[in-house]
């Protein structure tokens, strides 16, 4: 079964914008699927290459205007997969896109570190990024009704959502795959691109965030747990932030002093990804981990469904140190909402500190019966 990606038509639409348009994402999420199904539906002359061909890289770092002609020169869009491996590739896209006006140039990468680091100074006012993630809940209900939602729900929280593990029914085979994935693609392009001493210790670093989910995470414990200095487990985690794997949200405070502001949450892009680092992929009913489970899954869900929708808004937790606290609050045009997730059906009582200190915030329990409104914007 194919999905259709939500960003599809937005960048059928920049095709002929005579910009550079970045494509990042994790490993697997299926840039490259998408590439070409941008290609076919192309009307025009396209090229597509990959990055990590010695060809192409001798192509790219060719830095002529007169060698670029031979190439490129009829072309209306080049397509460049894996571009991060390209040598100073911001500073050939951006000859490109200066010496040909009818040209658009998409680019992806798996690394956004090394690809931003790239592209970012030479092509400031002729760049558009996108980030492309493990399917979301809005692309998936395309092809399913509301009961199978429900039916798939607890599938997903155990095996995320990763185009392949979509499309295995077996769950041997999506344990498989996901262990594969964690060995071969995981910690790739940081090896790849950073002088990194200790691999292992990366491993173990991501594990104990694994068992962290929901959870603050003390650069001193890990630290100490790891024993290597807290400036490397900050830069790992920087790391693993920058190749899609976690991403990090940070304490709320506006109003009260007791409130908790320098730690962090963070939380992985997939389940399927934080139960292949614990070895984990026991069904939901039979684990004690649910409540970990489920604050993932509906923080990686909105996260995919506000970067599509370009709504950006800040996102944080909210505790204060006599431990009242709330999951998720978004903060945008100075208009706050909170969030508190449930698994269980019971409706909660949101925190009286943070009615108080907050009365025009806007309040919301998440549970298995409204979900669904959360992934797609509803509330």
């Amino acid at each position: 079964m194919i999905y259709a990606r939500y960003i599809l038509p937005t960048l059928q639409e920049k095709l002929k914008s005579n910009k550079v348009i970045v494509l990042t994402g994790a490993r697997r999420v299926g840039k490259t699927f998408l590439l070409n199904q941008l290609q076919s539906g192309f009307e025009g002359k396209s090229l597509l290459m990959n990055g990590e061909d010695l060809d192409v890289i001798e192509l790219l770092t060719d830095r002529r205007v007169s060698s670029f002609q031979r190439w490129a020169g009829n072309l209306d869009l080049l397509i460049l997969d894996e571009a991060q491996v390209v040598p100073e590739i911001g500073k050939s896209l951006k000859l490109l896109i200066d010496s040909f006006p009818n040209l658009t140039i998409l680019a992806s990468g798996s690394s956004a570190f090394e690809l931003s680091k790239q592209t970012g100074e030479p092509l400031v006012g002729r760049q558009i990024n996108f980030q492309l993630f493990p399917m979301a809940h809005l692309e998936l209900a395309q092809k399913e009704n509301f009961l199978e939602t429900r039916q798939n729900l607890e599938n997903r929280l155990v095996f995320g959502c990763y185009p392949d593990v979509v499309q295995l029914t077996d769950s041997g085979e999506q344990t498989d795959y996901l262990k594969g994935l964690v060995n071969a693609y995981l910690l790739k392009d940081i090896l790849m691109f950073e002088q990194v001493r200790y691999s292992h210790k990366m491993l173990q670093l991501l594990q104990l965030v694994a068992y962290q989910v929901g959870q603050e995470v003390s650069f001193e414990e890990l630290s100490k747990a790891l024993q290597i200095d807290r400036n490397t487990v900050e830069r790992y985690l920087d790391l693993f932030a920058k190749v899609f794997i976690i991403f990090r949200i940070g304490g709320y405070s506006k109003n009260l002093r007791k409130e908790v502001t320098k730690s962090a949450k963070w939380y992985f892009f997939d389940n399927g990804i934080r139960n292949a680092l614990i070895n984990n992929f026991a069904p939901v009913p039979q684990r004690q981990d649910v409540g970990a489970l489920w604050e993932n899954y509906l923080a990686s869900e909105r996260v995919k469904y506000n970067t599509y929708f370009r709504a950006f808004p800040y996102t944080y937790f909210w505790r204060t140190y006599d431990q009242q606290e709330l999951d998720w609050l978004e903060l945008k045009n100075d208009q706050l909402a909170a969030y508190e997730f449930k698994w269980n059906d019971s409706k909660v009582k949101f925190p009286k500190a943070f009615v108080e200190a907050y009365p025009e915030a806007k309040t919301n329990w998440i549970n298995r019966d409204n979900y669904t409104d959360f992934l797609t914007g509803i509330i």
